[in-house]
């Protein structure tokens, strides 16, 4: 069975303009003399490959630790996808009976879109970039997917995946009343 890693590593990703730069400290070294190495850790909620939770844009909107884990496990579509897509395309995905889709490229969802996926039952989206919306306003498209409690998964690396079904596995960590948390998303090739 093949596994795709599609995570980006938190340290050295880009994060969106104002959100907190990860970073590290030791706090424990064995080559200090300490019984073992411990390491206190800075980032935002949405560093390097993240999950969306509804309260990040939602008000009273389900925090992290609430996201239904079934929107995060099962089978998944890889579409290869650059520039606007619009509400036609959106159409065109969900008839293909999608409910976990994976965007592979460059593509910036309208409103439209985000909107007739949310009403489509679709369970999960993820992307590449680092945001599903609009990086000047992602407000409106986040709302739309959100409030239909779509798990919006950015900042994955779909590089080396071929379009194609898998299986996905993306829980995100248990952060407790958090708007979003990392995740390390896998796809199983074979199992979709």
């Amino acid at each position: 069975m093949k596994i795709y890693d599609i995570s980006r590593e938190v340290f050295s990703s880009k994060v969106f303009p104002g959100d907190p730069v990860p970073g590290h400290q030791p706090v424990l070294e064995l080559a200090k003399g300490d019984s073992c190495n411990l390491t206190a850790l800075t980032l935002g909620s949405h560093s390097g490959t993240h999950m969306d939770a509804p309260a990040h844009f939602v008000p009273g909107g389900k925090t992290i630790d609430q996201v239904e884990l079934r929107r995060c496990v099962g089978s998944c579509q890889v579409v290869e996808a650059d520039g606007s897509l619009d509400r036609d395309w959106a159409k065109s995905v969900l008839g293909t009976g999608v409910k976990r889709l994976l965007v592979k490229g460059q593509a910036q969802l309208s409103l439209e879109a985000a909107q007739e996926l949310a009403d489509g039952g679709l369970l999960f989206l993820g992307i590449e970039s680092m945001t599903v919306g609009d990086p000047s306003d992602p407000g409106p498209i986040h709302r739309a997917l959100l409030k239909a409690e779509v798990a919006v998964l950015e900042s994955c690396d779909l590089s080396q995946v071929p379009e194609g079904r898998y299986f996905l596995v993306a829980q995100p960590l248990l952060y407790g009343g958090l708007d979003g948390a990392q995740v390390r998303p896998l796809l199983l090739e074979g199992l979709g």
